[in-house]
């Protein structure tokens, strides 16, 4: 899954900016479906390594490693304030593990977190605020969107 996402995003989607406020990171799935009993360090590691590899391809400096491993990082504390009972939790989380509802609330908290930290790292300043969190809207929601899409047509019952 590592190695298609990272060549998905690299070879297509970084191709697709819409307006130049549009850009789909869908990279982050790989975090996003990792077990949820995967130690901590695997998960910190995997976001390095997929936002690395990301960096590589798209020489981008270490944004895109930086907001991965934020939301590894954060990503224990998001399951934990979404999910009522341990017990209603499947080990992967998955959309068809857990229900459209939970998967979409997921994803969609990870990739708004993921793109704030991403874009205003790489704007690297405040002057512009509205036109940066324009941009984080309109490309979570395009990337929420793929995301859940892939979802329905690779994991599908």
């Amino acid at each position: 899954m590592f190695i298609v996402l990272v060549l998905t995003q690299v070879l297509f989607l970084n191709q697709v900016q819409i307006s130049g406020f549009v850009n789909p990171y869908i990279y982050i799935l790989f975090i996003l479906l990792l077990p949820l009993n995967a130690p901590r360090y695997i998960v910190l590691l995997g976001g390095f390594f997929v936002g690395l590899s990301v960096d590589i391809f798209s020489n981008t400096l270490g944004i895109h490693a930086f907001a991965s491993v934020f939301i590894a990082f954060l990503r224990p504390v998001i399951i934990r304030a979404i999910t009522d009972r341990e017990e209603d939790m499947s080990d992967y989380p998955g959309l068809a593990q857990n229900g459209v509802g939970w998967f979409l609330y997921y994803t969609s908290l990870m990739v708004f977190l993921h793109h704030s930290v991403l874009f205003f790292i790489e704007v690297f300043t405040l002057s512009d605020f509205f036109g940066t969190l324009y941009r984080i809207i309109l490309s979570s929601l395009f990337s929420i969107f793929v995301i859940v899409l892939s979802q329905f047509i690779v994991f599908r019952d």
